[in-house]
């Protein structure tokens, strides 16, 4: 029976993953940070689903976690490695702390590289393992190619996780481990409904304060209207049964406006943002 690892297992696209794959006849090892989640996810998905309690930041849980899972493969390769946990720090650079940016580095970044550096022998950089070699699945965002304002943690994360799978994905090469980036658009999941609860009183003098309002109305939005996490749930299948993957697959809500931003001078698209959100140099400035 082949096995996969999915990060951030309780919720969102994480959950509807771990459901999809196990309804293809995978074994799942999905990771939670608490107990009681743990035990929620054990007893709704039953004997082919097993909890793994670590936080991705942490090296030791990790490494304990990976130390199961090979102990639990018995000599076999682990099938797939997604790595989908992840937070979104909203929030203009002027106004955050950088604990606020490290936090966010160190979770939709480090993480990965934790995860991934531990999984890694037995996705089959181990050569005395028997199977065929595992896969990664890096889920990344379509922010991870467009710098959104007042999101530039996040977007931050995006852009560095984009670069470390293209890296990985020529570096595993050795091994016949494959690498694979998911880039959603806006999904229905909890990740954007926490960000939209941020307390903006926290920026209460800032100058961003009237776009930071709109942001998290639009995060409202997206929450609403974005694509459900069955969808890139099927994309996650299908970067780990493929024959030959892309190596990079987008699903937006908005296929269209996303490839004509993409298209767009980059300065056209800076004017566009701003009107939207209100960050033209005007509306803080003092008239003369």
């Amino acid at each position: 029976m082949r096995s996969v690892v999915v990060t951030g297992a309780s919720t969102g696209i994480g959950y509807a993953t771990t459901k999809a794959l196990l309804d293809k006849g995978f074994r799942v090892f999905g990771s939670v940070r608490n107990s009681a989640d743990a035990e929620r996810l054990q007893a709704e998905f039953g004997k082919q689903f097993a909890p793994l309690l670590f936080d991705v930041t942490d090296e030791a849980a990790v490494r304990g976690a990976a130390d199961t899972v090979r102990a639990a493969l018995n000599g076999e390769t682990l099938a797939g490695l997604v790595n989908n946990a992840g937070i979104v720090v909203p929030g203009a650079l002027l106004d955050l702390d950088v604990s606020d940016f490290r936090r966010q580095i160190d979770i939709n970044v480090l993480g990965p590289v934790i995860v991934t550096k531990a999984f890694l022998p037995s996705l089959g950089a181990d050569t005395a393992l028997n199977g065929s070699p595992g896969r990664i699945v890096m889920m990344s965002s379509v922010s991870g190619q467009f710098g959104n304002p007042l999101l530039s943690p996040y977007s931050t994360s995006k852009f560095a996780l984009e670069g470390l799978s293209e890296s990985l994905r020529r570096e595993l090469m050795l091994f016949g481990i494959d690498v694979v980036t998911i880039a959603p658009g806006p999904v229905r999941t909890p990740i954007w409904s926490k960000a939209e609860a941020l307390d903006i009183a926290r920026f209460a003098n800032s100058p961003y304060l009237p776009a930071l309002t709109k942001l998290r109305g639009m995060l409202a939005q997206m929450s609403d209207k974005g694509l459900p996490p069955e969808r890139i749930a099927k994309l996650v299948h299908r970067a780990l049964t493929d024959a030959k993957p892309k190596a990079r697959a987008v699903a937006s809500p908005e296929p269209v406006q996303t490839l004509i931003a993409g298209l767009l001078p980059k300065r056209w698209v800076d004017r566009i943002v701003a009107k939207q959100l209100g960050l033209t140099a005007k509306s803080v400035r003092n008239p003369q």
